[in-house]
């Protein structure tokens, strides 16, 4: 992760503790990192949003296979 230290904010949260050990086991990370994991991954849902409603109307000029060999 990028250095964080000019730019970081420190908070506090209240959270559910089942939550929180959840989100830890699926991260297998201390609660910092899930926290920042979890923040990033609400922040790129958008994108992710938008990516689906492109699904099947997006048509490429190269095949996989073309694409795959050019590497």
């Amino acid at each position: 992760m990028r250095d964080v230290m000019g730019t970081a904010r420190k908070i506090t949260v209240e959270v559910p503790l089942a939550l929180l050990e959840k989100a830890q086991q699926a991260s297998g990370t201390g609660v910092t990192q899930t926290i920042r994991t979890g923040l990033q991954l609400v922040a790129a849902s958008r994108a992710y949003a938008r990516l689906r409603k492109l699904r099947g109307k997006v048509r490429f000029s190269r095949t996989a296979a073309e694409l795959k060999a050019d590497r």
